[in-house]
């Protein structure tokens, strides 16, 4: 009797993990944003920490947000947080501006990550 009620148990289990819905984009990109950015940045607007707040980053020139410490090779690099320069950043950081201090980070090589971290940063903006 109990081998059948945890073989229904375990039945029951594979059904609803098998049948659970995948997560929502909106999701999916918090986890990546999480995963790879959230140690040193946030979402939030004026919270900065370790990295800066990444609050409307989408449109901002690098170097710019108020209140931050940024590296002078951050300030004077000459680029503005579109989708294109945010992925090729994301991806390989030290290409993009070299000196920065995202240091031990080295970059996301999986293009599906970024695009869902870029997407999560222009919804986690409006």
């Amino acid at each position: 009797m109990a081998s059948f009620v945890i073989a229904i148990l375990s039945a029951a289990v594979a059904w609803t993990l098998l049948s659970a819905p995948a997560p929502a984009q909106d999701d999916a990109g918090q986890i990546a944003f999480n995963n790879a950015c959230r140690t040193c940045h946030t979402v939030r607007e004026g919270d900065n920490r370790l990295g800066p707040s990444l609050y409307r980053v989408v449109g901002r020139k690098a170097g710019s947000l108020p209140n931050y410490a940024y590296s002078e090779s951050m300030k004077k690099a000459d680029i503005v947080w579109d989708k294109q320069n945010l992925d090729r950043f994301i991806a390989n950081p030290d290409q993009v501006v070299p000196g920065n201090n995202m240091k031990p980070y080295g970059g996301i090589a999986s293009a599906e990550e970024r695009a869902k971290i870029i997407e999560y940063l222009e919804k986690a903006g409006s």
